[in-house]
């Protein structure tokens, strides 16, 4: 028996980017006790789909809103639970940085570039996905 329910394993994760002067920038947040650099990602809640749950945990881990483009851009799993998770990454274009958020005292957040988040970032299948932004962000921009 799992300690958690079935749908906990299907979870959700979005890479909120923003445009500069300097090209595309990423930004990474802190995990809570280890503090090591990751994506805002949590289960897809019910009644939602996985885009609006990875905006929903991009405003609660982050604080940020903005657009959700609509194609997923990967995937990943993970061990936790006694089971295995299964990811779907969304790129987020933020257009609203918050002062205040649910996990603000929790986390920290930073804005970097692809190389550094790739560099930086905990899970090792998001490090390609990463660095692909530019690409990715080139094609959702001319379609």
């Amino acid at each position: 028996m799992l300690p958690v329910p079935e749908w906990f394993f299907n979870q959700s994760a979005v890479i909120p980017f923003r445009r500069t002067d300097d090209g595309i920038e990423v930004m990474l947040i802190t995990t809570i006790r280890k503090k090591k650099w990751i994506i805002p990602k949590g289960v897809v809640e019910p009644g939602l789909s996985p885009r609006d749950s990875a905006a929903a945990e991009a405003f609660e881990e982050a604080g940020v809103h903005g657009h959700v483009l609509p194609e997923k851009v990967g995937e990943y799993r993970y061990r936790k639970w006694g089971g295995e998770c299964a990811v779907s990454v969304y790129l987020m274009e933020v257009g609203e940085m918050c002062a205040d958020w649910p996990e603000r005292d929790m986390r920290d957040r930073r804005w970097m570039g692809v190389d550094e988040a790739a560099g930086l970032v905990k899970e090792p299948a998001l490090k390609p996905i990463i660095r692909n932004l530019p690409a990715f962000i080139a094609r959702a921009s001319s379609a």
